[in-house]
C-alpha cells in the first residue's frame, strides 16, 4: 500500500509538470495549428536559465522561476514573429521543417552556450514529509502545488479576462476575430509567450528533481503531445486531465512492473487513443 501512494504522489508530480507543458503546447496549436516541435528545447533553455540564476548569481529559486518564464515568454513572442508568422499562409508544411530547425538551433546552441555535460541544480527542498507512512520530498509537493496553481491562473484568466476573450475568439473564428478589430499578430505572440512560460515553469519546478542537460526537452516534448492526443488538440481541460493520466501511467507501471517500460505506456497509449479515439477525451471531429 505504501509503493502504491509513493507511486501515487509520484504521478501526480509528473502529471503535473506534463500538464502545464502540454497546456502551453495546446495553446499555441489553437491558434496557429501547427504543433510546436520546438517547443520542449524552450523546457531545457527555461532549466539552465534557472540553473545559471541559481548557482551562479545565488539568485532566490523562485525568483530565477519566475525570470525564466518572463525572458522564455519573450523568446516564444520573438519566435513566433520571426519564424512562424512570415509562414502563416504557407503550405503547414513550411512551418513543420521551420520547426525542426529552430529544434536543432537551440539544441546546438545550448551545447555551445552549457556544453553537452549533465547538470544538477543545488540541494533546495528536498526535506521529505512523512504521510500516512509515505517520504515526499518538499520539491515533489512543490511542483503539484504551483502547477495547480499555474493551470488556475491560466483558466481564469482564458475565462474571466478580455485578453483571454480575444485568445479564445482567435482560436474559435481567426476570420470573425479579425472583422472585429483583434490583432492576429498580437494575439499569436501574446499565446506564444504565455504557452512557452508556461514550459518554463515547468522545467524550473521539475529540474531540480532531475538533471539537467541539453537533450532533456526531447522527452517532455514528445510526452506533452501524448497528453494533447489523449486529451484532445486545443484542448485546456483535456492537457490537464491527459497530463495526470499520462503521469499515473508512467509512474503506477513503473513501480509495479518495471521503469525500463515507463516510455512504453506512454507511448501504448498513443498508439490507443489514435487507433480508437482520434479526437481524444475533449476533442470535437471534423465534420
Amino acid at each position: 500500500m505504501v509503493l502504491f501512494f509513493q507511486q501515487l504522489v509520484n504521478g501526480i508530480m509528473l502529471g503535473a509538470a506534463y500538464s502545464l507543458v502540454a497546456l502551453g503546447l495546446t495553446l499555441i496549436y489553437g491558434i496557429l495549428h501547427i504543433p510546436n516541435f520546438a517547443h520542449g528545447h524552450k523546457y531545457m533553455w527555461a532549466a539552465f536559465t534557472s540553473l545559471f540564476l541559481v548557482v551562479n548569481f545565488h539568485t532566490n529559486y523562485w525568483v530565477s522561476l519566475v525570470i525564466a518564464m518572463v525572458v522564455l515568454g519573450f523568446v516564444g513572442a520573438g519566435v513566433e514573429r520571426l519564424v512562424y508568422r512570415p509562414l502563416r499562409n504557407a503550405p503547414h508544411i513550411n512551418s513543420f521543417i521551420a520547426a525542426i530547425g529552430l529544434l536543432l538551433f537551440l539544441e546546438s546552441l545550448s551545447l555551445i552556450f552549457w556544453g553537452a555535460d549533465f547538470r544538477r541544480f543545488p540541494t533546495l527542498y528536498d526535506k521529505p514529509i512523512h504521510i500516512f507512512g509515505v517520504a515526499i520530498t518538499l520539491q515533489r509537493l512543490l511542483v503539484i502545488v504551483a502547477a495547480a496553481l499555474f493551470i488556475i491562473l491560466l483558466q481564469v484568466f482564458i475565462k474571466r479576462t478580455w485578453l483571454g476573450a480575444t485568445i479564445e475568439a482567435v482560436a474559435q473564428n481567426p476570420e470573425g476575430a479579425q472583422l472585429v478589430g483583434i490583432s492576429i499578430d498580437r494575439v499569436s505572440s501574446l499565446t506564444f509567450g504565455i504557452g512557452t512560460s508556461l514550459a518554463a515553469a515547468a522545467a524550473t519546478l521539475i529540474a531540480p528533481i532531475f538533471l539537467v542537460y541539453p537533450t532533456m526537452g526531447a522527452m517532455p516534448n514528445l510526452k506533452a503531445f501524448v497528453v494533447i492526443i489523449i486529451g484532445g488538440m486545443g484542448s485546456i481541460p483535456g492537457a490537464v486531465i491527459g497530463g495526470l493520466m499520462l503521469g499515473l501511467m508512467e509512474a503506477l507501471g513503473g513501480g509495479y512492473i518495471s521503469t525500463d517500460y515507463k516510455d512504453l505506456f506512454a507511448f501504448g497509449a498513443l498508439v490507443t487513443f489514435l487507433t480508437f479515439r482520434p479526437t481524444g477525451l475533449f476533442g470535437k471531429g471534423v465534420r
